[in-house]
């Protein structure tokens, strides 16, 4: 979209001024021009889209891998590089900086506040902000936020295996009821017109 957006434009453009026609026709072209102009720049690519989903998805292992490397002793920024390392992909590729700048000695909280602005990561910005705020124990709260994750990936889960069964229901129904109308009322029908006598 981006790519051709000047030409979608111009016929945005071209289709409002045809439509409404007259003196009111090159305004309303400039509007529709313009309001597509914008609603093609606020779209977000499908790529973004697909990686944002893919750290979502990669949350529940971050975060629990996360929660081993801090029971193991590690150190906060250490346990971030490691998970970065273990889990290649989309949501160690985000989680990198935030290690560069743990290693770098940068204030945690501020770091972890940035994180917290993240859409995918967020929650795990929040927790480690939040406990190192507070002073609560780092590990206690990743692990909190581990089981949290985990239960909401796996409530998605089954709530996506019972819509299958919803969305199943329509195209099964359109498949047997004609099957069920040819075997199962049609000879009922011919035999009630052979004993009529018809």
């Amino acid at each position: 979209m981006m790519r051709f957006r000047p030409l979608w434009c111009l016929l945005a453009g071209m289709a409002g001024a045809v439509f409404v026609g007259g003196t009111a026709g090159p305004v309303a072209g400039v509007a529709a021009a313009g309001a597509l102009w914008l609603v093609i720049g606020r779209a977000e690519p499908p790529s973004v889209r697909r990686r944002r989903e893919q750290t979502r998805a990669d949350l529940p292992h971050v975060v629990g891998l996360l929660a081993s490397a801090l029971r193991a002793g590690a150190a906060t920024g250490e346990a971030v590089g490691v998970v970065c390392e273990a889990l290649p992909g989309a949501a160690g590729d985000r989680l990198a900086p935030v290690a560069a700048r743990l290693a770098l000695g940068v204030d945690p909280i501020r770091v972890w506040e940035q994180l917290a602005a993240d859409d995918a990561l967020g929650p795990l910005g929040r927790a480690l902000a939040r406990a190192q705020a507070t002073g609560a124990p780092v590990v206690r709260s990743v692990e909190r936020l581990a089981e949290d994750l985990a239960a909401g990936a796996r409530a998605e889960v089954e709530d996506r295996a019972r819509a299958v069964g919803v969305k199943a229901a329509l195209p099964l129904g359109l498949c047997l009821l004609p099957a069920f109308v040819l075997i199962g009322i049609v000879p009922l029908v011919a035999g009630m017109l052979g004993t009529v006598g018809l």
